[in-house]
């Protein structure tokens, strides 16, 4: 069973008949909307709801969190990334959805949607549609007002006990357990006077790190007036307690403090120190007072760290938004996150060809979040730096998976930018790629076509090869492994290969081109050529240089291209027969895909390392890797995907191994893998490749 939900932070408290309300309606499929105020406590509830509950039965389980989401067009790439969906079709990704938890039990919780009612009611009137097993469990500060939506409000805590037994244990935790009775008797009051708001207790009780409880307490009699700017008409008076204690824990903070939190309020989701010292940095706040500062505010509770990051919680945020915007720094910190992205991304791209790569990687994705919303900003502004960052940050998305995403912001930038911004040859691309992989090959070729055009109007050798990149891929995936040697050799040569209707036919393709310096198009276009020689017979040479190219890649410790080298090294020994060699390579290609989270090569690797184990006649281990393949193309969105000497050899295999374990044993065997969740399945696999 796939299981993705966010760890506990703080325990529950209390809540005991909301969170059995809230369990027996999510046994049947449909949805139930968990709906409160600010601070009610409405996401902790549904976690613990969800992490208490028996699912047993259940294919996948899944945390969606929407508080970063800036945009309504995200909202279902959200989604899809919380069930581990990385869509590789041309289709919408509401469509993708649908088809991927189809007839599966799956129980989808949708965290805080209040921003997006609209879009989510949309969403999720489409999922319930066609998934007739599946339950939907939202947070919200409002219902979605759907026809069989069961709605479960969320009111304050108890403010006599469980209010008290809260702030008592958050107080604990801070290192200020309450001494007596007569703190008891405060905590009560104060409890009672912040009318059990869990937020608002929290954030109560994280003052006590910097005052007496009896200081705290007095303080509810001083209410700041900048509170009552935050929202305007009327409240109820819940709402009033926790503008209060947000309040509280502004005004004990010191100014730089107080500055730090309204400029970390741009960030839409998590953010870490370095990230925040680039975008935070100015004025008073230097390096040395902001780390100090940081450190201030998680231990006011306005700033939660957790396993190395920083977050606010909404009604934080908002308060610093409204103090950013008092401020007159709203633009002004926006475009700071902005180049802050813009360089970052720079760094990545730099880093590609480096032993930084699986860094970029993995920082890459933490930035999710943040790349979108500082391209959404670059391009409202219409500043043509948006290409770029889409350029930088394209192929990193589109490995992890989020083509939609790339084809979405690369559409926008090019609509806004000059048409004769160099840049674009790089966003042409990037569409061309994801439309490429999205199996729309025409598109694929028309966008590969128009960025090889502008590269070559502007003497930019290193997009000419890329575009050619694309040429060659589109060609590989169509069985034309001729016609992408023949456009790699060229790209390969001396001087900057023109468009395929005017450039020159070389003599004799695949005749070793001299080699250019090594860069991302030359690295590109050499694996093109492995492939091509492959797909053309020419084995001894594909394997040579195959070979030649993955000792430059460990020298490099870079992943992506080594994995792909690994795949057709894998590839050749099974057409050769040698099949531990090809076993070996499989795992190799695996263990890097792993490493950079490429579920698309996985798919293709567990296909190669199912047919190696079934050409040994080792049917057990094979079925295992068989179901583990399934299961990775799925959440693909494909049956299957590579190139034309590939897929025979899979139903092949699938054929063969059916009938070496016979009908029954083999549906068995992939029930029981399919059970696992894909990273356990697929550790599963490459334990039993170690041991063999």
């Amino acid at each position: 069973m796939l299981i993705n939900l966010p760890s506990e932070t703080t325990p529950c408290v209390g809540r005991v008949a909301e969170l059995a309300e809230v369990r027996e309606l999510l046994r049947e499929p449909g949805l139930v909307t968990v709906t409160g105020g600010a601070g009610i406590g409405k996401s902790r509830l549904a976690l613990r709801s969800v992490r208490g509950g028996d699912w047993a039965g259940h294919d996948a389980v899944c945390w969606a969190d929407l508080w970063p989401v800036q945009n309504d067009a995200l909202l279902a790439a959200s989604v899809a990334d919380a069930l581990h969906l990385s869509d590789h079709t041309a289709r919408t990704l509401v469509e993708a959805l649908c088809d991927w938890i189809g007839d599966r039990r799956v129980l989808l919780v949708l965290d805080s949607c209040e921003h997006l009612v609209a879009a989510a009611r949309s969403l999720v009137a489409d999922l319930l549609t066609v998934c007739p097993r599946l339950t939907v469990l939202v947070t919200s500060r409002e219902a979605l007002g759907m026809a069989g939506e069961s709605v479960v409000g969320l009111g304050p805590l108890d403010p006599v006990t469980e209010g008290v037994a809260l702030f008592e244990a958050r107080a604990t935790a801070a290192g200020r357990p309450l001494r007596d009775s007569t703190e008891r008797l405060l905590a009560k009051r104060l409890s009672t006077h912040l009318e059990g708001v869990p937020l608002a207790l929290e954030l109560a009780a994280g003052l006590l790190r910097h005052c007496t409880l009896q200081e705290a307490w007095e303080l509810t009699e001083e209410r700041p007036e900048a509170l009552d700017r935050q929202e305007s008409g009327p409240h109820p008076s819940r709402h009033r307690a926790l503008r209060t204690a947000v309040g509280w824990s502004h005004e004990l903070c010191r100014p730089a403090e107080r500055l730090l939190w309204a400029r970390l309020a741009v960030f839409p989701g998590s953010f870490d120190a370095d990230l925040a010292a680039l975008v935070c940095r100015g004025g008073p706040l230097t390096a040395d007072v902001l780390r100090e500062a940081l450190t201030g505010l998680v231990r006011k509770s306005v700033v939660i760290l957790h396993d190395g990051r920083y977050r606010m919680l909404d009604s934080v945020r908002a308060y610093g938004r409204m103090w950013l915007r008092e401020l007159g720094e709203e633009p002004a910190v926006a475009a700071r996150h902005a180049a802050a992205l813009l360089e970052t991304s720079r760094r990545a791209n730099d880093g590609w060809l480096t032993s930084e790569q699986q860094h970029w990687y993995a920082r890459m994705r933490d930035l999710y979040h943040d790349v979108c919303l500082a391209t959404r900003h670059l391009i409202d502004t219409e500043d043509a730096s948006a290409l770029e960052l889409i350029g930088n940050t394209a192929f990193y998305w589109v490995c992890s998976g989020h083509l939609h995403e790339v084809a979405y912001y690369a559409q926008l930038a090019l609509e806004v930018a000059p048409p004769d911004d160099p840049r674009r040859v790089r966003v042409l691309w990037t569409l061309g790629l994801a439309r490429i992989l999205q199996s729309d090959h025409v598109a694929g070729r028309t966008h590969a076509d128009a960025s090889l055009r502008e590269a070559f109007a502007v003497g930019d050798i290193e997009g000419v090869r890329q575009a050619v990149y694309l040429e060659g891929l589109a060609a590989l995936l169509d069985g034309e492994p001729i016609t992408a040697l023949t456009r790699a050799d060229e790209a390969l040569r001396a001087g900057v290969p023109a468009p395929r209707d005017t450039a020159d036919r070389p003599a004799a393709p695949g005749t070793d081109p001299p080699r250019p310096a090594l860069t991302f198009g030359t690295m590109l276009c050499g694996l093109v050529r492995v492939f091509a020689l492959t797909g053309a017979g020419r084995l001894d040479q594909a394997r040579q240089e195959a070979e030649a190219q993955r000792e430059v890649c460990v020298e490099l410790r870079e992943f992506w291209t080594r994995s792909y080298l690994d795949y057709q090294l894998a590839l050749i020994a099974l057409i050769e027969e040698r099949h531990e060699a090809a076993a070996c390579h499989a795992r190799d290609m695996l263990d890097a895909k792993q490493r950079i989270g490429d579920q698309f090569g996985i798919a293709m690797g567990l296909d190669l390392l199912a047919t190696s184990w079934c050409a040994q006649d080792d049917p057990g281990r094979a079925v295992v890797a068989i179901a583990a393949s399934d299961r990775f193309w799925s959440a693909v969105g494909l049956l299957r995907r590579g190139t034309p000497e590939v897929l025979p050899m899979c139903a092949l295999t699938r054929a063969r191994t059916r009938a070496l374990l016979g009908s029954a044993e083999y549906e068995a065997q992939v029930r029981k893998a399919q059970t696992m969740a894909p990273d356990s399945l697929l550790h599963t696999v490459l334990v039993q490749q170690r041991t063999r």
